[in-house]
């Protein structure tokens, strides 16, 4: 699943897991914003697989852009 990444006017940083629809975070810093959607992507696919819904694909879990 691909984080992409980038950073608000406000200083604050934006993560979003564009596989899963809604999920995605704030952060101060870059490394905070990640590691808050990679978190919270964890928990929908958890919800999701107890629910029996689908899930994407994954060849990677996670794919942060340099």
């Amino acid at each position: 699943m691909n984080i992409e990444i980038e950073r608000e006017e406000d200083g604050r940083w934006i993560a979003e897991v564009s596989d899963l629809s809604g999920v995605m975070s704030y952060g101060q810093s870059r490394k905070e914003a990640i590691a808050k959607v990679e978190s919270l992507a964890l928990r929908v696919i958890a919800d999701r697989l107890e629910h029996g819904e689908k899930i994407p694909e994954l060849d990677e879990l996670f794919a942060v852009p340099a």
